[in-house]
């Protein structure tokens, strides 16, 4: 015959000695404050950075051992970054907020378009923040047709090529970072983190820059004054969705 024994109770501590400290959560890295570390280290897990930073790897050997370094090589990257924030805002205007559109039996909608409505239902969801993977695979592969088809050299096609995905690296990077726990902490950084949250929590038909600040939107007349502008009820379900 077989009696049931009492649990064992947990040792008690010897006496002097520290008791082991409770494990982090999540909960708890969010009250500390999140650090670019634990950000970096969340960034890392997802398979748009490695994508575009085995781009950028490759196009930089390739750059260097294809050498004939030109004054063209600096003027290259000059001119994208001009234009880069104009380029972002039509991307976001035109490309990530379409609206699906009928043509028959067709609906025109692209994977982009569907995975930026759902970011900002839950602008929280990291995953969403990424550029989804076909999507960029697609991306990627046009700018390396660019790059070896549009310029007269190859070198200066590689040129663009490296400059794109540093720009496109930067760009996942920052548009993440603002939709982490992280705080800003000096004043450029805090304009663009304070421009794309009003995008997403105040108005989504304005601030549509990511990576900088009144520079595009200004241009195109979509950086107002957030205490002049209404709360939109279709920030978080665009079209109304």
């Amino acid at each position: 015959m077989t009696t049931d024994r009492p649990a064992t109770p947990p040792a008690a501590p010897r006496p002097g000695a520290a008791a082991s400290p409770p494990r982090a959560t999540r909960d708890d890295r969010v009250r500390r404050g999140l650090t670019l570390a634990d950000a970096a280290r969340e960034f890392a897990r997802h398979p748009s950075p490695w994508m575009i930073g085995a781009v950028l790897v490759a196009a930089l050997v390739t750059r260097v051992a294809l050498g004939d370094w030109r004054i063209t090589d600096a003027l290259v990257p000059l001119v994208i970054l001009a234009v880069f924030p104009a380029f972002e805002w039509v991307v976001h205007v035109t490309v990530l907020h379409w609206r699906p559109r009928s043509l028959g039996p067709l609906t025109v909608d692209s994977e982009l378009a569907r995975k930026h409505r759902l970011h900002h239902t839950d602008p929280r969801d990291i995953p969403l923040i990424f550029i989804p993977t076909r999507s960029l695979a697609l991306v990627i592969v046009t700018l390396v047709a660019l790059a070896l088809l549009a310029f007269p050299r190859t070198p200066l096609g590689v040129t663009f090529l490296l400059t794109m995905t540093v720009l496109g690296l930067t760009y996942e990077w920052t548009h993440y970072l603002i939709h982490t726990d992280y705080k800003p902490k000096h004043r450029f950084y805090r304009a663009i983190w304070r421009n794309h949250r009003h995008h997403h929590y105040k108005n989504e038909h304005y601030w549509f820059t990511v990576t900088t600040t009144h520079t595009a939107d200004r241009l195109f007349g979509t950086s107002p004054d957030p205490a002049e502008v209404p709360t939109s009820p279709t920030a978080r379900h665009l079209h109304g969705s």
